[in-house]
Formats: structure tokens, C-alpha cells, sequence
């Protein structure tokens, strides 16, 4: 069956409006929908954009006919996991049976903004999976017509319901960057959401950790979303495609733990440091298409049905016309 390939719109890269008519450009040339990045800051100064996602995903909606998601949002620091529910269900109740929504654990470059204590990884981890308890249970109490409370280590609701709310809740896909929160993942939320490129072999764990969280609990995860954000460079010639990688997007390859680092002016500086060969098993890179073609199908092959690509150059343009040319069409589950 033809492949669900999605197009990554990076908001901390290109203006709102430019980020819609991408993403609209983008359906026309094949991609299936759109996942978009939700940064209250971007990577580098020189990307220089970082658009409240909420608003740019209304209006890709409403330009788009396929799926929409924020790549992955963060409940609990810069919002309520409660607004964060709210915010899903009117776009699904907008736009029916297009909205997920993808939950991850942060990192302090867009949640210390908001002042507060940023905890180590594990305490991050367990943040994220109670929020998306209360998210939950805020979609099924409020599709059942009722109110809810929750009390938990981190987080309290008040009695309260969603008043508008789609009949089906818009499935929870949590991003997992470990083998332990991929099982957790499998246990308790819809799908899953990672990244990485096609040659890494901790994807290959991360599926496995996740169908044996489902199975724990009764679940098929063949039949659960399992989603991969891909970055790509490609360009007219391999020396280009290197270049862009180097200087648009090195955090693809660092080296060192990325969650804790606060300003983009510290990315900046440790980004002087990323050399092409850090993009090793990182990143898709070349101009021909083939290449990128098979790099796909590799995802695909390995377990993943959604792949939502990211072209790290800035014209954007040319890569999706050279992508729905001659790489979409040739790639299947």
C-alpha cells in the first residue's frame, strides 16, 4: 500500500504564514499531512522564527485536506496539560479524524522561560506520562458528558470538562527517546513519535520496547501509530546537501545531551563544533534521490507506517517538487 509520508514543518525556521503555504505546497506535491514544531525559542539565532504551534497548525488545517499534529508539545510547563487538551480537541473537533497529538518530556530551551525548577530526565519523563494521564482522562470524562478532578504529584485539575469535544478524543502520541519510556509508551498512550535516521540501530529497539509495552496490556501494536520524524539534505549536488546540514541544522550533529541547554546563543556556540562526519547515521544526505528513496523505505521496512520528513536547506520548494517527483511515488508499506 502507497506510504504515509508527512511533511515536518519547523516553525523556529521559516515565518507562520511561509509554514502554512509550505505545508499546503507540500499536499499538493504528495506528502500525506503535516507534523510542526512547537519551540517557544529556536534552535540557533540564525533560524530566527519560533510561531506559537497551536495557531500556525489552525491555519495549516485549514489550508490541508491529510493528518496535522504538533511534532511534539510539552504540558506543564509553559501550559496546563488541561489547556493543552483543550487546544487538541477544538482542532479535532474543527477537523475530524485529522488531529494527534504528540506529548514529549520538554527541554529547557523552550520550558524554563516560564521560570520554573527544571528537573533531571527521569522526573521529566514521569511529568509527561501524568499529564498525559490527565489528558486522558479529561477526553473521556468530557466525550461521557462529565466533569473530572485529578489530583496527582504534579498536577491538579478542579472539577471540570471540555465543553468542546470532538466524539472520538484525537489519539495521544508520546515521544520516546529510550527503550523504557518506549515500553511505558506502548502501556499507556496510542503511538509512538521518535526520531533518528534510518541507519540507527536504536530505532529498531525502540519498536521492539513499544510492541512489548502493548502486548502487556492486551494491545496490537501493529495495528498502533508508530511515527518517525526524519531530517534530510538534500540539494542539487552531495557538496551542497553537506553544506546546508553544517550550517542549518548542526544539532542533528551533536554529540552531547542537548535537553538541558537553555539559550539558543549557547546552541550556537557548542554548534561550531559539528563536522559532516557527526551526521554519521543521523541524517539523510545527498542530491540523489534514490538515496533518499531507500533511506525511506529503510523506515518503513523497519516498522515505522508515518514518516514526516524534515529538509534542513531553505529551499524548501525544490526539495518538495524533487521529492513528489521521483521519491514519494516509488516508496510503500
Amino acid at each position: 500500500m502507497p506510504a504515509h509520508i508527512g511533511y515536518a514543518a519547523m516553525l523556529e525556521r521559516f515565518p507562520p504564514a511561509e509554514a502554512v503555504e509550505l505545508a499546503a505546497l507540500a499536499e499538493r506535491h504528495g506528502f500525506a499531512g503535516t507534523m510542526a514544531s512547537d519551540h517557544f525559542q529556536p534552535w540557533l539565532p540564525a533560524q530566527g522564527e519560533s510561531s506559537f504551534v497551536w495557531s500556525v497548525l489552525a491555519a495549516i488545517a485549514a489550508r490541508t485536506t491529510g493528518d496535522f499534529g504538533p511534532g511534539v508539545t510539552t504540558p506543564g510547563y509553559r501550559m496546563h496539560p488541561a489547556v493543552v487538551a483543550q487546544a487538541s480537541a477544538t482542532l479535532a473537533a474543527m477537523h475530524p479524524d485529522r488531529h494527534w497529538l504528540g506529548i514529549g518530556s520538554g527541554e529547557a530551551l523552550n520550558e524554563h522561560v516560564v521560570g520554573r525548577y527544571w528537573p533531571e530526565p527521569p522526573e521529566r519523563i514521569n511529568r509527561m506520562f501524568e499529564a498525559v494521564d490527565l489528558i486522558k482522562r479529561l477526553f473521556a470524562a468530557s466525550i461521557a458528558g462529565r466533569d473530572v478532578r485529578f489530583a496527582g504529584q504534579d498536577f491538579k485539575l478542579e472539577s471540570a470538562r471540555l465543553w468542546t469535544m470532538p466524539e472520538v478524543a484525537p489519539p495521544i502520541l508520546v515521544a520516546a527517546g529510550g527503550p523504557v519510556t518506549a515500553k511505558r509508551a506502548g502501556r499507556t498512550v496510542d503511538g509512538l513519535i521518535t526520531t533518528g535516521a534510518p541507519g540507527d540501530d536504536r530505532l529498531a529497539v525502540l519498536l521492539t520496547k513499544f510492541a512489548e509495552g502493548a502486548r502487556e496490556v492486551g494491545r496490537d501494536a501493529s495495528r498502533m501509530p508508530k511515527v518517525l520524524q526524519l531530517h534530510v539534505s538534500w540539494a542539487p549536488t552531495d557538496e551542497e546537501a553537506i553544506a546546508n546540514a553544517v550550517a542549518e541544522w548542526p544539532i542533528a550533529g551533536l554529540r552531547i545531551p542537548r535537553g538541558d541547554i537553555r539559550s539558543p546563543f549557547d546552541f550556537e556556540h557548542v554548534a561550531r563544533t559539528v563536522r559532516p562526519d557527526d551526521f554519521a547515521g543521523r541524517m539523510l544526505i545527498g542530491a540523489d534521490p534514490d538515496v533518499h528513496r531507500a533511506g525511506i523505505q529503510r523506515a518503513l521496512d523497519l516498522g515505522f507506517d508515518r514518516v514526516y520528513v524534515h529538509q534542513v536547506g531553505r529551499d524548501q520548494r525544490a526539495f518538495l517538487e524533487v521529492y513528489g517527483r521521483e521519491v514519494l511515488p516509488g516508496l510503500h508499506r
